[in-house]
């Protein structure tokens, strides 16, 4: 495998700290959620980082690579353009299920695949999809998980090393997700970086989080913690990555702080020199990884491969179903944990789309009654497209109600909801049907 792109110590791009990220000194490179970013108007924060020498990097959250579907041509397509806008050098999406199509379920959030057979396969053809459709690189990131599927087959080392050789793809390793699933679900963050081809490393990520009643959160909204930097440092012993990237996506900090996370990040970086293999081979096209063009010898057969995606859907199904829709915790999966994962999805969707549609906490008397009002809508609506159309979704559903209370509010919902769809408010026969329907349901 080629020497990957020497990319340095970088920050996540968001708008919030855009004017902090551009002052950080020594600033190597940034990294931008892809789906936040429209390629022909790209922030002038951006384009102003861009003339400095600093490179972008898109970061996907919406493929579902591990989902057993296809990947959708349009989103791929999506993902490449703004590779292409941003001049990245590679582009980097998650091992993870985010959707199903039967039942249609949008978790908003990033799910772990079951280390099985049949859900490598499906990964493994879908990554070859991806990789055929996109004009850069594509690395995946294994993902932090609250949930572990029953009857798993291969270790997390053994899933990523075998998905690095039947695909060529390069790892996106995140330190921070490997120490949760320490906690969260036993797992040896040593044992990953042992098990697994470090010299598909294509740059590593450093987030923080907070443990609560003995679970571990992913909350990117607090300081990287001394334990993350730990296996930072565990992972610098065996490799010296080609990048590592600081992500914070909420509660953001003074700048002064966000400075000296990067500053303690690159010491630990850099206090490990001469350990490892080095990566510094200027050579974008080396991320692509593998010898090219050889045969994957764990593939199947159309028939078979589609037999595995069906046996996948249903288990993905089953476990979103539950999430989301409160149906049945499926046999085998620890229910207290699925309920606190349900509750975090929710709770996430909530000030998500408070995010979006940041008018409606406001119009429903402020953040106290926004959220009691959309937990108890996406107790029994799981989301079935994308957070705005659940915006305008929650807004119907309180209209239909005659809801809220106040009239005047009532009036600023219908008038916020029929600029954002261009459509007259339901009428009360239609708001009588649909709330008829809803009960019989």
């Amino acid at each position: 495998m080629k020497p990957m792109a020497r990319l340095g110590v970088g920050i996540g791009w968001r708008p919030e700290i855009a004017e902090a990220v551009e002052r950080l000194e020594h600033l190597d490179w940034v990294e931008v959620v892809a789906e936040n970013v429209c390629p022909g108007h790209l922030p002038e924060s951006l384009l102003r980082l861009r003339e400095r020498g600093v490179r972008v990097v898109p970061h996907g959250v919406s493929l579902g690579l591990g989902g057993a579907d296809r990947p959708d041509p349009a989103k791929l397509a999506a993902l490449g353009e703004r590779a292409v806008a941003l001049g990245a050098p590679l582009v980097t999406e998650h091992i993870a299920f985010v959707r199903t199509s039967s039942p249609v379920l949008e978790a908003g959030h990033l799910l772990p695949v079951p280390r099985t057979r049949d859900a490598l396969d499906v990964l493994c053809e879908n990554v070859r999809i991806a990789q055929d459709a996109l004009p850069v690189p594509l690395a995946l990131e294994n993902i932090a998980a609250l949930v572990a599927w029953p009857g798993e087959e291969l270790t997390e080392a053994r899933f990523l090393t075998e998905l690095v050789e039947r695909t060529g793809i390069r790892l996106l390793i995140d330190v921070a997700n490997l120490h949760t699933n320490r906690v969260n679900r036993g797992e040896d963050p040593s044992a990953v970086l042992d098990g697994i081809p470090l010299e598909a490393l294509a740059y590593v990520h450093v987030a923080g989080g907070v443990e609560r009643d003995g679970v571990w959160h992913d909350t990117h909204a607090h300081p990287v913690p001394p334990v993350v930097l730990d296996v930072l440092a565990a992972l610098r012993e065996r490799v010296d990555p080609p990048g590592v990237l600081l992500e914070r996506d909420d509660d953001f900090p003074a700048e002064a702080e966000l400075a000296a996370e990067l500053v303690r990040i690159r010491e630990v970086v850099t206090a490990g020199a001469g350990a490892g293999p080095a990566s510094r081979a200027e050579d974008p096209e080396g991320a692509r990884g593998g010898d090219g063009g050889g045969a994957d010898p764990g593939v199947r057969g159309a028939p078979a491969l589609d037999a595995a995606r069906t046996r996948v859907g249903l288990g993905q199904a089953a476990l979103l179903s539950a999430l989301v829709a409160g149906t049945p915790v499926p046999e085998g999966f620890d229910r207290q944990r699925i309920r606190v994962q349900a509750r975090a999805l929710a709770a996430k969707r909530a000030s998500v789309v408070a995010k979006v549609a940041p008018e409606l906490p406001g119009i429903l008397g402020g953040p106290g009654p926004y959220r009691e009002a959309f937990l108890g809508y996406a107790r029994n609506r799981p989301m079935t497209s994308g957070y705005r159309r659940d915006a305008l979704d929650f807004a119907e559903h309180l209209l239909i109600q005659d809801l809220p209370a106040d009239p005047a509010a009532r009036r600023r919902l219908t008038a916020w909801w029929r600029d954002r769809t261009g459509a007259r408010p339901p009428g009360r026969l239609v708001r009588w049907a649909r709330a008829l329907t809803g009960r019989a349901a």
